[in-house]
């Protein structure tokens, strides 16, 4: 796999047609029109009209707001518009935008005026059952009326001083044990689809969103590099021979390891869905592909990998995520040093 072609330029893609032709076509953003690219892949006309489309796009006239200015569908649409926005991961985006539209179904009409602290409140406390909800709810709140403020749309941000429900401590997802990857991996052998997912998770320690896109285009001298979905952090992970041996096993797709039967990428969600469906089949309910990056920086940290190495494997920001993996290895390390000393 060495020597692989160098990841693909912003916005270009790949795709198929119903005669199962496959083009390659501009999209700026999920759901903006797409420029369809003609020549070779690779030749001077491509890139040339790769070029051409990317500028084109950039250009393009900024669509009319026809909502009643000074209300909230107004004040969303003016945000969906800044660089603020259009900075933002696919994958943020679109969790953002779904959670609008049920904000803006109830209360799209109101003036900004009448959103203030305990509006939020409520949303927050109405989501409360789910607190993760509550979370990406106020989440998207707070930073959406945080460039209202910058912009002087707004003069206060409603959102400060609202509290969170508070989580209960359930553990999170739950993390995979070595007899359940062997229980997976009888039902599942190499040269399964299915054997590949499990594998491209435990062996990369990727979130589901990049799990679903990595592929030959990202290694290059054994080495997969990506940037993550999530924090937008780059990760640079040595491909391990076991890992190898399964993707030479196949079958993956030309542009992701992970493909569906007709050998294109996964969509995160199908992907998961897929790995769901794969984890029943082997008889193991209650697991996700998150248990097995727990899994596996519980693996990586028991083996002695330090904080700041998690945080490069892993592409975590904040060293916190990664030292809850190194303390509880320190932990068994020195209750195993300790035992020996009842002994004596």
């Amino acid at each position: 796999m060495d020597g692989m072609p160098r990841p693909r330029p912003p916005h270009l893609q790949r795709g198929v047609s119903r005669h199962g032709k496959a083009y390659w076509f501009v999209q700026m953003r999920r759901g903006a029109p797409k420029i369809r690219i003609r020549g070779e892949y690779g030749s001077p006309e491509f890139e040339a009209a790769y070029q051409g489309a990317v500028s084109n796009a950039a250009v393009r006239k900024v669509p009319e707001i026809k909502a009643q200015q000074g209300t909230m569908e107004w004040a969303w649409m003016l945000y969906k518009q800044s660089a603020s926005w259009q900075s933002k991961s696919d994958a943020t985006r679109r969790q953002r935008e779904n959670i609008m539209k049920h904000v803006l179904a109830s209360a799209g009409r109101q003036p900004l005026s009448k959103i203030d602290n305990s509006a939020v409140a409520d949303g927050v406390d109405r989501r409360a059952k789910t607190p993760s909800q509550a979370k990406n709810f106020k989440q998207t709140m707070s930073q959406f009326f945080a460039w209202l403020k910058r912009t002087k749309v707004v003069s206060e941000n409603p959102c400060d001083g609202v509290e969170l429900p508070k989580r209960p401590k359930t553990g999170g997802f739950k993390e995979w044990s070595y007899e359940e990857v062997l229980q997976y991996e009888a039902r599942w052998p190499l040269g399964t689809r299915e054997r590949v997912m499990l594998d491209v998770y435990i062996y990369t320690g990727l979130r589901r969103g990049d799990a679903a896109k990595v592929g030959r285009q990202h290694v290059r001298n054994g080495v997969i590099a990506i940037q993550t979905e999530k924090t937008g952090q780059w990760v640079h992970i040595p491909l391990l021979d076991v890992l190898r041996r399964t993707l030479d096993a196949g079958p993956t797709g030309d542009l992701s390891f992970n493909a569906t039967l007709g050998g294109n990428p996964f969509a995160k969600e199908s992907l998961g869905n897929a790995f769901k469906d794969a984890c029943k089949a082997a008889g193991i309910m209650d697991k996700s592909a998150h248990g097995l990056r727990k899994a596996a920086a519980t693996r990586a940290a028991d083996n002695g990998a330090t904080a700041h190495e998690l945080m490069a494997i892993f592409g975590w920001k904040d060293i916190k995520e990664a030292e809850v993996y190194t303390r509880a290895a320190n932990r068994k390390k020195l209750a195993a040093q300790a035992m020996t000393k009842l002994e004596r």
